[in-house]
């Protein structure tokens, strides 16, 4: 990955569903369904669905045109625990940034059951066949999902920004949309919380109030870092 993440305003998505096979996938099976085994024996809850990757991008005039691929989930934590090295293709997904009423962002530390436990993120997710609309890859509906999923939130409940920030990191590309809400992230926690506690296994085990860089932690992926010193830098 490189050192330092580039971020970008992008005005709008024209995503398409281009499907073709993905390399790596076949040439590392063997040692892609060994992983899996290994990591289900750690993690039982996961399931070797399907995820979308993008295999061609091209951003022109505040839009970022690009075709996805399907795969299964086992090749794509794969790709991840080998570091995301070049294979043709980039995690390109969705996030909300949550910014309360009192400035601060809220954040989620992800559950032991899940593949990033212990992992701080903001809600977000691989893209997958259900987000395939009419041959595009519609990533409005994969942040709601996602948002709807993990805090138990509604993305109408908030004053959303209009585009998104996109954030790349080498082959990760973070489309974030940033939703402004009415209530203090005291609140906003307090309502999140009472979700997780109330749904049989939550994938969020905790929710994080991030003020300042200060509060940036390490188990922050380096594009949420990278977006927040955006953020409070006024960029």
């Amino acid at each position: 990955m490189s050192e330092t993440p580039s971020i970008c305003h992008v005005d709008r998505l024209d995503l398409s569903f281009v499907p073709k096979p993905w390399p790596f996938s076949i040439e590392h099976r063997a040692e892609i369904d060994d992983y899996f085994e290994v990591l289900r024996r750690e993690k039982p809850k996961l399931w070797n669905g399907r995820v979308l990757l993008l295999h061609r991008q091209v951003l022109t005039e505040g839009t970022l045109r690009g075709e996805y691929l399907e795969t299964d989930y086992a090749s794509f934590a794969v790709w991840q625990h080998w570091g995301r090295r070049h294979a043709g293709v980039h995690d390109c997904f969705s996030a909300a940034a949550i910014l309360t009423a009192d400035r601060a962002f809220l954040l989620g530390v992800m559950a032991a059951h899940t593949f990033n436990g212990g992992e701080i993120y903001f809600p977000c997710g691989t893209p997958d066949p259900d987000d395939i609309v009419g041959g595009k890859v519609d990533l409005d509906q994969s942040v709601r999902r996602e948002l709807k999923e993990e805090t138990g939130l509604e993305i109408a409940d908030f004053d959303v920004e209009p585009g998104w920030t996109m954030v790349v990191d080498g082959p990760l590309i973070a489309q974030i949309r940033v939703l402004h809400s009415r209530e203090t992230a005291a609140v906003l926690r307090a309502r999140i919380l009472a979700y997780l506690a109330s749904i049989r296994q939550p994938e969020l085990a905790d929710i994080r109030v991030v003020r300042s860089l200060s509060d940036v932690d390490k188990a922050m992926p380096p594009f949420i870092a990278a977006f927040l010193a955006s953020r409070w830098a006024g960029g």
